[in-house]
């Protein structure tokens, strides 16, 4: 037997070691009968049905990607691109893995979408669901405890290690009863509701909110100069000899009464030199167009190699090469050593100006698809396009009176307010299935709540 680790320092038998590498000699201890264990390939079925392209056209087929926690997405393919390696065909409800990234967890249940094929670098398998159900086993293969053992029995060269077949198919892992199985998925699936029902109420404010900047646009342009391919503009009218500035330029004729951002905002550039303080850990933030403004990283000071720029509640920056796509955000609250990268630009609402923007509305305005399509127009330079906070001020928008201005903040905070309740619950939802799927915790527990 295994003995139990104590701190750094713990005692296997010779017999039991099936390979040498220490992390390999922590083992999941399960709290289920004997009788519950079943190895994995007892109910995954290998399938290897591959793509004949004599008779399958490459356009009308679907590669797909699996991320580390399971999601999958459709793979975009160039346009003339065929794969030169084999292909294999997967049907809705497989269960597919990333060969290479079974370590990270890339184990995905296949969507119903036609004509699913994979390489050789996924393997894909026909669940027995006279035995399982799906989901209750991806909850499994997503759990921390579980993932962090299939780390440990990567194998292979440096920068290629990865958990061989042969391994993930042996393991032992509970197979409970269907009401059991049934019972962890379901309580799973309910707090994934909630949380999807919170985010949708976040994208509420940003949804009438666009309708009302759409109708202030309609009411005041005489034509539709965002979305036309064509437009007509005075040579004496156009700042720059571009189609982008042009644009820009007939926007702002056609909607006079529009005030420029620069009204409103200023940039907010402080630099920091973190590399001042090399034992300190400086919180740095990110942003992208999905989560906003998020925690990135922490690194202490003497990892930095150039100034980085100081961030405040309330404040706003964005990656002026994304922008167009949604990377602006908006700085939630964070510690008061909160940096971000160099290249990011950092701006905020002006005070003591006669008219007011409220930053909660600003945050619900920038993620509007009508202010990003301003944002695609007043980018500047060629290749890599950029918008600076100096482009950013030149941005033309509508001035809607504080009350209503604060009407949007106010449902933003109160969906926020949700979201972060929503999430917390997740937490403790997964945490409880980790424990169930374990063993530790009674699934009886739970079923009141369903």
């Amino acid at each position: 037997m295994i003995a139990p680790a104590t701190g750094k320092a713990f005692a296997v038998l010779f017999q039991e070691i099936a390979r040498w590498d220490p992390g390999s000699f922590h083992k999941i201890k399960w709290n289920w009968p004997p009788e519950t264990m079943r190895p994995i390939g007892t109910f995954l079925q290998p399938r290897k049905e591959k793509v004949d392209l004599a008779t399958h056209s490459f356009t009308d087929l679907q590669p797909i990607t699996i991320h580390f926690d399971g999601s999958v997405d459709k793979r975009d393919v160039a346009p003339g691109r065929i794969y030169t390696m084999d292909l294999f065909f997967a049907h809705p409800g497989d269960i597919v893995v990333a060969k290479i990234d079974l370590k990270n967890g890339a184990v995905g249940i296949m969507p119903a979408w036609p004509n699913i094929v994979v390489t050789n670098h996924f393997a894909v398998y026909k669940p027995d669901r006279d035995k399982i159900i799906p989901e209750y086993f991806l909850l499994l293969i997503q759990s921390r405890f579980f993932r962090a053992h299939l780390w440990r029995n990567k194998v292979g060269a440096e920068g290629r290690k990865e958990v061989k077949l042969d391994f993930f198919e042996s393991e032992c892992v509970p197979i409970p009863s269907f009401n059991t199985q049934h019972t962890i998925v379901d309580y799973w699936h309910q707090a994934e509701e909630e949380l999807a029902a919170a985010r949708t109420a976040l994208v509420e404010p940003v949804k009438i909110l666009n309708e009302r900047l759409c109708e202030l646009y309609t009411r005041e342009a005489a034509q539709d100069v965002i979305h036309t391919r064509f437009f007509a503009l005075d040579f004496k009218n156009l700042e720059a000899w571009d189609v982008k500035s042009g644009r820009a330029s007939a926007f702002r004729l056609a909607c006079s009464s529009f005030r420029p951002m620069g009204d409103f905002i200023e940039d907010a550039t402080e630099i920091v030199r973190p590399f001042d303080e090399p034992e300190h850990d400086w919180p740095v933030y990110g942003v992208n167009n999905k989560e906003g403004v998020f925690l990135n990283s922490r690194q202490k000071g003497a990892s930095f190699n150039a100034p980085y720029k100081r961030i405040r509640k309330d404040w706003f920056f964005h990656n002026p090469t994304r922008c167009n796509v949604g990377s602006l955000g908006t700085v939630p609250d964070v510690p008061e050593d909160a940096i971000t990268s160099p290249e990011y630009q950092v701006w905020r609402i002006r005070k003591n100006v006669p008219d007011l923007l409220l930053p909660g509305f600003v945050a619900v305005l920038i993620q509007t698809p009508f202010f990003i399509d301003l944002v695609q127009f007043n980018r500047v330079g060629a290749v890599k396009q950029r918008m600076y906070t100096e482009n950013l001020c030149q941005l033309h928008i509508p001035y809607i009176p504080e009350p209503e201005q604060r009407e949007y903040a106010q449902a933003r905070e109160k969906a926020l307010l949700a979201l972060a309740k929503a999430e917390d619950q997740l937490a403790t939802v997964r945490a409880d299935v980790e424990a169930m799927i374990l063993g530790t915790k009674p699934v009886d527990e739970v079923k009141s709540s369903l």
